[in-house]
């Protein structure tokens, strides 16, 4: 058998019939299946490779083509679309059509009908290459070498810059935007030297001249070019980063291109698809329809950007070291932070406080709610005038790069179902109703959220237990720990200090519960590590107008005053402190929700975590590719 095999192979030309190679192919499955019972090396492999679907497949189509090489098909006419027009026109000269004539003349009519006659007349008649003009027959012999671009235009812009020598006049491509019209056609490049626009010579043209010659151009571009002899390799892997800052290309004079550029602002997902200028990047902004990229400033660009902008500027202290005011200063000289302490919504300490200490820890169920002090709070908010330390100490990797770098390289990541669950983190400003909404997740369901237990170096009362409502611990140990950078957040209220170290954050974390925590703008970057993962959602307030209908019977708690009502100038305080805190850490928020209701608010926080927990999300890059300094 195997020499027939052999004779079918060497003699091409032999008729093996419909199905003759596919029962070869059958005949040598069966040999070598009987090699495979006689456990001859190598057999079972060629038996499995023989017995592919895509090899069955591919002879099938072998065999299709080998048919098709034997009887060609040949059409019966050339002309069909010239009969589908005579036939038209003789079933409209009909006095009385019958209703099988008048649906053959809409048959016929149909567009897409009409197409396929047309293209079954280009293939009969091979009149589908293209028709070259001829030679001229003189041609210079130091005439460079041309190509004739043609382009349909549509509602899409172009999708190229061009430039001019200023010393020869002559117009090149500077750069063609990637997933544009010129991009896609692959038909020009950055560095073609533009000889004519649809006839029109173009040298000595300004780039405007150029322009409105190809904008009053209809249906077609022409361009006639000489390419670039040395293309440059493009080598670009993609990057997905989240902008640091705002950008506007119309309002920045050093934009080769200010139509081709893209805006953005903080907190936006970039794409980035050419680095190939080191000055202008091209970007899609994520998510987006738009085929066509946009420029954008480079990392390096950017920041050299910001930084002539800041030395321009008066000077102003770091937004994370900023010196708020203390309770010693006058009350209308007091920041926001220090003065709109939480607002009591639903009263929920003023039947708690304690006379001693006005502290207040809820229990439901056995299940205690830690952190809702307002010693705890009270010392939070004091701590940025305290002992509290400069971004620079407590996270060198964090925050001041963070702030420096105008670009944070991201990566789409979702969290495994067997990973730790990631840290909800809520941030606002004082009185939006922060710790109220992190109160009511909490107590909506303790054995899936919890918050951290605060270390205080306060002396325990009698029904409090350490590692209950507090880890209570010396001065000495607390002052350690602030050395060796364990705490989230710390300050100091009436000569005890208090804060919420890392490693508490972490317990929660490890006994599979989601750790709710709520802090101060300048705790973001701490929490934002590799180890920590944590989700920032913003609390945003609604409208002054909102803000006074919704707090009428409200209650704020002060440095001066326990449960005093709120004032119009608290509802102003609290929409500049908002407006502050979006302006400096807006592009680290995660989530925003507006707490224009109370009982919608935690409706959308709940949805939020969820979302946190079980869908991908935009995170840094660092977490999923650790660096030594994260």
């Amino acid at each position: 058998m195997r020499q027939a095999v052999e004779a079918q192979v060497l003699n091409p030309h032999c008729e093996l019939g419909e199905h003759g190679l596919r029962q070869i192919l059958t005949d040598v499955i069966e040999e070598v299946r009987q090699s495979v019972d006689q456990d001859i090396d190598g057999a079972e492999i060629l038996h499995s490779l023989l017995n592919a679907s895509w090899l069955q497949s591919l002879l099938k189509v072998y065999e299709c083509l080998q048919r098709y090489l034997r009887d060609s098909p040949a059409p019966a006419l050339d002309y069909a679309s010239g009969l589908s027009f005579q036939l038209l026109i003789d079933i409209r000269a009909l006095p009385g059509c019958s209703e099988e004539a008048k649906e053959l003349y809409r048959l016929l009519r149909q567009p897409h009908l009409q197409a396929l006659l047309s293209a079954h007349d280009t293939v009969a008649q091979k009149d589908y290459e293209p028709v070259l003009p001829p030679m001229p027959d003189e041609v210079p012999e130091d005439e460079e070498a041309t190509r004739i671009v043609c382009l349909v235009k549509n509602k899409q812009p172009l999708g190229a810059t061009i430039k001019r020598n200023d010393i020869t006049g002559e117009i090149f491509v500077a750069r063609v935007i990637h997933g544009g019209l010129a991009d896609r056609s692959g038909l020009l490049h950055a560095g073609d030297r533009i000889m004519e626009v649809n006839g029109f010579p173009v040298d000595g043209m300004e780039p405007e001249q150029v322009i409105q010659v190809q904008a009053r151009s209809q249906g077609t571009i022409m361009f006639k070019v000489i390419p670039i002899t040395e293309r440059p390799v493009h080598n670009q892997t993609m990057l997905y980063v989240r902008s640091m800052t705002d950008y506007s290309p119309q309002q920045d004079p050093t934009i080769p291109c200010a139509d081709a550029g893209m805006s953005f602002r903080k907190g936006d997902v970039l794409e980035i698809v050419d680095q190939t200028d080191s000055q202008w990047w091209q970007a899609k902004k994520l998510p987006s329809n738009m085929a066509c990229a946009g420029l954008i400033p480079s990392a390096g660009l950017l920041k050299r950007k910001q930084r002539e902008f800041w030395w321009s500027q008066p000077y102003l202290p770091h937004a994370c070291i900023q010196t708020l005011s203390t309770v010693e200063e006058e009350e209308d000289m007091m920041a926001i932070d220090d003065r709109c302490v939480e607002a009591d919504e639903e009263a929920f300490e003023s039947d708690e406080l304690r006379e001693d200490e006005d502290d207040f820890s809820g229990n439901i169920e056995g299940i205690y709610l830690v952190g809702f002090r307002r010693s705890m709070r009270l010392c939070r908010r004091r701590s940025h005038s305290t002992t509290h330390p400069s971004c620079h100490t407590r996270n060198p990797s964090g925050c001041s790069s963070a702030f420096s770098s105008p670009y944070e390289e991201v990566v789409r990541h979702q969290r495994h179902p067997q990973d730790p669950q990631r840290l909800i983190a809520l941030i606002g400003p004082s009185g939006v109703g922060v710790n109220e909404l992190r109160r009511r997740l909490i107590e909506m369901s303790p054995s899936i959220f919890q918050g951290p237990i605060p270390h205080t170096t306060r002396a325990p009362k009698g029904y409090e237990e350490s590692g209950r409502e507090y880890y209570f611990t010396s001065r000495e140990i607390f002052d350690n720990m602030v050395y060796n950078n364990c705490f989230l957040e710390y300050g100091e209220y009436k000569g005890n200090m208090y804060g919420t170290s890392i490693d508490a954050v972490k317990e929660v974390l490890n006994s599979e519960k989601i750790c709710v925590i709520d802090i101060e703008p300048n705790a973001i970057q701490a929490v934002r590590t590799h180890d920590l993962r944590a989700y920032i959602i913003y609390v945003k307030p609604p409208s002054v107008e909102h803000l006074r209908e919704t707090r009428q019977d409200s209650y704020i708690t002060t440095n001066y005053y326990v449960n005093r009502p709120f004032k119009d100038e608290d509802f102003q305080e609290i929409e500049e402190s908002a407006r502050k805190i979006e302006s400096h850490f807006g592009q680290f928020f995660d989530h925003m929700i507006v707490n224009d209701d109370l009982q919608d608010s935690c409706v959308q926080l709940l949805t939020a975590v969820r979302k946190a927990q079980d869908e991908p999300q935009w995170v840094p890059a660092s977490w999923i590719r650790p660096t030594s300094e994260s």
